[in-house]
């Protein structure tokens, strides 16, 4: 927004120049939205080469990192697969779910405020 200040009192001795302007420039201040980290849960049903499609399909890693990232989901229960904007990570929890269901597997997928 540019804003031109031309006020100029009739009031106040005047030194040969005509009004004076100053150009005032506001830049509005914008910040990144949140990101989201999507998790994969652990659970004693799923089999894990399903998780690695699931991996491969639906977070683009090739079959050593999604075979990696499963091992972590085993081990320790829960692992970070990818972080996104709200609407992405929010888009790939339903598709995960949703894949998951109709290959009638247990598997969990959420996401959280990073």
């Amino acid at each position: 927004m540019i804003r031109i200040d031309t006020t100029a009192s009739t009031d106040r001795p005047r030194d040969g120049e005509g009004e004076t302007g100053v150009v005032v420039q506001t830049k509005p201040k914008t910040k990144r939205p949140p990101l989201y980290k999507v998790l994969l849960l652990n659970d004693d049903y799923t089999p894990m080469e399903f998780v690695v499609h699931v991996l491969e399909r639906f977070f683009g890693m090739n079959h050593a990192q999604a075979f990696e990232v499963m091992l972590t989901v085993h081990k320790k229960g829960v692992a970070v697969v990818g972080v996104f904007s709200h609407e992405i990570a929010e888009t790939k929890v339903g598709q995960v779910m949703d894949f998951a269901r109709r290959h009638q597997h247990p598997l969990q997928c959420t996401m959280e405020k990073e």
